[in-house]
């Protein structure tokens, strides 16, 4: 048989039949990439949707946190009964208390830990071998006992008196640093860390910068591995102050709970000790005096002279602004009612205990600014704390103190890093997974004398591989979507009267464009409405929003039924608010509070928070929460009663997408 022949069956190819064979091929391939690039990036929005949900309501819940230590400056002015009733509480607020009032005798002394403890015995003075003792004790979920944990306390703080305000550091071209961001209570990356870099060491130097506690459920784990640490290598390890580490910010994210949860006969000893070590914290580093390195930013008045000679240790929560001290209280008190917690005066006589106001502010700054690309400094209002600073700002700061560079924490980045502002700032964050399994990576950043910043990214998983990227992202945007629409359901009322102001015909239909600004303007999230409408409410074939079924899948139940809804909203809205407000009144630790005390509360809550209910309202509320008519409220318990229900939780994730 000849070559024709098997042509013709088929058997053999012409040139210009591979050609086009060829060319389809290609054309087919470059299909397939096109389709593949599209779908990558409609997921990549997607994830990006999702983060800027959760970042967003994080920054709105700091938000809420400022506006509460500002209500306890209010409550101080206006309760005048507080001071003469309960001078504690006006010190715990606001007071200075010497940092070396805590007897060691009398808090660890009478602590025994029995034979049958079966955790990590620490032996100090403490070595390295103490360092290993307590991360394995911990990869078995191990609780170390509160009398070593009271120890290590005790001798952090004496240590960290020693420190400066700044650490200043020198590294080598043979001697690099690793500098690691926000852990929050993420053993598990610090674990990870530890297992590609190595353990802190005389060799292998640290800097950890803040905000190593809260949202995460291992924070006092991390404490104590990273106090450790600093205690065996006190000149190796350093550790900067971040805006969590703060008796007030503890208890809204979850460290204060976890603690008096792990320790429960022991743990308020614990959290007081832990209010004195927090203020002698170091609130920066710097590398061979060009780098700078502490947690949150710069403003354009930050004066690093200054705060290398504040008293550090006066400010015991960054949330409180210093209160002025007049000369003599008793002939305020007469002038006004304000005089006496005004006037407060402390035992040291005629002298200030507090930072001045403007020393307060640049410690504000510092902890809780963040980078942005416009020029010029101006209030971080997704935060309300701190500034936002532009690129001229950190030229500005870094030319005046001769750095070439600033590397901060603070902000969740997808990378687990971020350069910005033609390379002169870095953001690290090494707490991966933050919001969601797959929401981001960790990393920290490796340096030298002489030699650019490597970074190196991680991301924890429970798995041996990394789920396939469509459904990591199906996670967390479902996940975004429950947080967001928990938060419409708590300004429910508010956001129906929005709606109504702009349905002039009462036809229970909004243009898009009326449904986003109404969302906008009363939940203020500054997120993309539109492309969020979708999963927010229903849209017909006008595109028009038929605005009460943002509601239809979501409710809060009614602990008491009789009570209105926009009351309900309330406390659920400010839950997290109204649970610290009655813990810090709450000194004694009872978990009750007097009828007598709620009422009072709830007044001056209502008048700063502008929130006004009717007296009856109330008054039936707290008869209610009265539950055994003993005249005292289990607020805590109370509490919890306000749950949101999620109508359809089980729905096919799959449907879900941001874009």
């Amino acid at each position: 048989m000849n070559t024709h022949n098997l042509r013709d069956m088929g058997c053999g190819t012409s040139s210009s039949t591979k050609s086009k064979c060829s060319e389809d091929a290609l054309k087919a391939a470059l299909i397939i990439q096109n389709w593949y690039r599209g779908y990558r990036a409609r997921l990549k929005t997607r994830q990006r949707y999702a983060l800027t949900i959760f970042q967003s309501i994080e920054y709105a819940d700091e938000q809420s946190q400022l506006q509460l230590s500002n209500f306890f400056t209010f409550m101080l002015e206006n309760h005048i009964h507080i001071h003469e009733k309960d001078p504690e509480l006006v010190n715990r607020l606001f007071g200075y208390t010497p940092q070396d009032n805590k007897d060691r005798l009398e808090y660890v002394g009478l602590i025994d830990v029995p034979d049958s403890y079966r955790g990590p015995r620490l032996q100090f003075p403490l070595t390295f071998t103490d360092i290993d003792l307590l991360i394995e004790a911990f990869k078995e979920q191990q609780i170390l006992h509160a009398y070593y944990v009271l120890e290590v306390l005790f001798e952090t703080r004496k240590v960290l008196k020693q420190m400066p305000n700044f650490n200043h550091v020198k590294t080598a071209p043979s001697k690099e640093i690793t500098i690691c961001g926000d852990l929050h209570g993420k053993l598990e990356d610090l674990f990870l860390i530890f297992y590609k870099n190595g353990l802190p060491s005389g060799n292998n130097s640290y800097i950890f910068n803040g905000d190593f506690v809260d949202r995460g459920k291992n924070s006092i784990e991390i404490l104590m591995i990273l106090f450790v640490s600093f205690l065996v290598y006190p000149n190796d390890v350093y550790l900067n102050r971040g805006n969590h580490e703060d008796l007030l910010m503890n208890m809204r994210y979850g460290f204060t709970k976890e603690v008096l949860s792990k320790y429960k006969i022991h743990g308020n000893k614990i959290l007081q000790l832990l209010e004195e070590v927090y203020p002698w914290l170091p609130v920066g580093t710097i590398i061979d005096n060009e780098i700078l390195i502490i947690h949150g930013g710069i403003s354009e008045s930050t004066d690093l002279s200054l705060l290398h000679r504040i008293e550090r240790n006066k400010m015991k929560s960054v949330l409180m602004p210093p209160l002025p001290v007049h000369e003599n209280p008793a002939t305020d008190l007469k002038k006004s009612k304000v005089g006496t917690l005004r006037g407060f005066r402390t035992t040291s006589g005629s002298l200030s205990e507090h930072l001045a106001k403007h020393e307060w502010e640049q410690v504000v700054d510092i902890l809780w600014s963040d980078p942005r690309g416009k020029r010029g400094c101006y209030p971080n209002t997704c935060r309300g704390g701190g500034c936002y600073f532009g690129p001229d700002v950190t030229s500005k700061i870094l030319s005046k103190y001769q750095l070439k560079m600033l590397i901060r924490s603070h902000e969740c980045k997808h990378d687990g890093y971020e350069i910005c502002h033609d390379g002169k700032v870095i953001t690290v964050f090494s707490a991966s997974n933050y919001y969601e399994e797959g929401s981001n990576r960790g990393a920290y950043i490796k340096m030298s004398f002489g030699s650019a910043p490597r970074f190196l990214q991680y991301q924890v998983t429970e798995a041996t591989c990394l789920r396939p990227l469509y459904q990591r992202v199906n996670a967390m945007e479902s996940s975004a979507i429950r947080v967001l629409k928990e938060r419409m359901i708590s300004r429910k009322t508010d956001l129906i009267n929005a709606f109504q102001l702009q349905d002039r015909k009462k036809s229970g239909k909004l243009s898009m464009g009326q449904w986003a600004f109404s969302m906008e303007n009363i939940l203020g999230l500054n997120l993309p409405w539109r492309s969020l409408s979708s999963h927010l409410v229903t849209i017909d074939k006008d595109g028009n929003t038929d605005y009460m079924s943002s509601f239809h899948d979501i409710h809060i139940e009614k602990p008491v039924k009789e009570v209105q809804s926009a009351l309900i909203e309330t406390l659920y809205r400010y839950r997290s608010d109204l649970q610290i407000i009655f813990n810090v009144i709450d000194t004694d630790h009872s978990g009750l509070i007097s009828m007598e005390e709620f009422h009072s509360m709830w007044k001056l809550f209502s008048s700063h928070y502008h929130v006004h209910f009717e007296d009856c309202q109330v008054d039936e509320l707290a008869e209610r929460m009265d539950l055994n008519k003993d005249g005292s409220i289990d607020f805590n318990e109370f509490l919890k009663a306000f749950t949101v229900v999620h109508k359809f939780d089980k729905l096919d994730k799959s449907d879900t997408t941001l874009a």
